[in-house]
């Protein structure tokens, strides 16, 4: 009788019901947020102070959109992130996949120690690379450039990427690249045209995260540059806070603007990403 009573328990544990309740809770937790920032960027000022805190505006306005382009140069600030975002991803996957590959098919003396050095760089704390990477940058005379922005982004992105690809690289049969080299292809031509394809989720999760990680920095971008013309999203927003105000609707009219292009690209791209993260997930 015990063994019967606790049966639907468990089924219940590991069923629909727990998963239901656990999106249910990311989901709340990812988009509250979002929709309070994008409910307060159509708010006025009076109507953010008033109380009790109403959530939906009464009536919305596009004005802090409008004057978070005009109080500061908000097109140059996404302008200056895309271009880092964009020249880190595409680094970060040339060097990865260039990596992942060696790493998963090659016959390598200290595979297992790289593997551990790629996992152990991943986790450390990003404070403390700032000041070797301020004098790396400073030395080679890179500050105030995209490239000192660039560089840093690339080795930051490098091991997630790597380890994720190195997953898709080993689930590839190796028959598939010696056929194409017995064609007359070279292994890095069969890399870029048997193997990369073959893995294109995992190269585009790669790239997306990489892209993310990149467009979302605000340390090393303060850090870096000062010159006002290459300003990085993260930094310019701090920009519309005053020394005794902070006007909060047209700071979340620039935070919105920042989030979209992030979106687009995720709702664009979501389903090589899931599939991307799932199948990486299994085979690692």
């Amino acid at each position: 009788m015990g063994h019967v009573s606790g049966a639907p328990s468990g089924s219940w544990l590991s069923g629909r019901p727990l998963r239901f309740i656990a999106a249910a809770i990311l989901m709340v937790n990812g988009l509250f947020p979002a929709l309070w920032i994008l409910f307060t960027s159509l708010k006025t000022e009076a109507e953010l102070t008033v109380k009790p805190i109403t959530w939906a505006p009464h009536a919305a306005t596009l004005a802090n959109y409008m004057q978070a382009f005009s109080d500061q140069p908000l097109h140059l600030f996404l302008f200056n992130s895309f271009m880092v975002a964009l020249l880190s991803t595409c680094l970060t996957l040339l060097v990865s996949v260039l990596a992942a590959y060696a790493l998963a098919r090659l016959d390598l003396k200290y595979r297992g120690l790289i593997l551990s050095l790629i996992i152990a760089v991943s986790t450390f704390p990003l404070v403390t690379l700032l000041v070797p990477l301020f004098e790396i940058m400073r030395a080679l005379n890179l500050l105030n450039t995209w490239i000192a922005l660039v560089l840093p982004y690339t080795v930051l992105s490098l091991p997630i990427c790597t380890l994720m690809l190195i997953s898709f690289f080993e689930g590839i049969p190796r028959d598939l690249e010696n056929a194409a080299m017995i064609d007359g292809c070279t292994r890095l031509g069969a890399l870029f045209k048997i193997v990369v394809p073959l893995s294109a989720p995992g190269v585009f999760t790669a790239g997306i995260l990489a892209f993310v990680n990149a467009w979302d920095e605000f340390l090393l971008a303060l850090s870096f540059n000062s010159n006002p013309a290459l300003r990085t999203l993260p930094v310019g927003i701090q920009l519309y806070q005053g020394e005794f105000a902070f006007p909060w609707p047209v700071i979340s009219a620039a935070l919105v603007v920042g989030i979209v292009p992030v979106a687009i690209l995720i709702v664009i791209f979501q389903e090589r990403v899931v599939s991307g993260l799932t199948r990486g997930g299994i085979k690692g």
